[in-house]
């Protein structure tokens, strides 16, 4: 017996009307009002962050200049004991 094969059903696809484009209002540039002076101090959160980094920078390159220094005498002492 061979099976039929069922017609698969045609679906009409409804188009949509196009859309009417919105008209814009055409406005130049204009400069914004200063919210804070361009030159003033204000301590903020990245103020804090960049302290910390600045403060971890400089120990490390302190304690990396100390190890440069310590191999520097170690290696001295090793040249006149010879």
């Amino acid at each position: 017996m061979v099976k039929a094969k069922a017609k698969a059903k045609k679906v009409a696809v409804k188009k949509s009307a196009p859309r009417k484009a919105r008209k814009v209002s055409l406005e130049s540039f204009k400069v914004a009002r200063e919210s804070a002076p361009f030159v003033s101090f204000r301590i903020t959160d990245q103020t804090v962050y960049w302290s910390i980094l600045l403060i971890m920078i400089l120990v490390l390159a302190l304690w990396v200049l100390q190890i440069q220094v310590d191999i520097s005498e170690i290696l001295d002492n090793i040249n006149a004991a010879v």
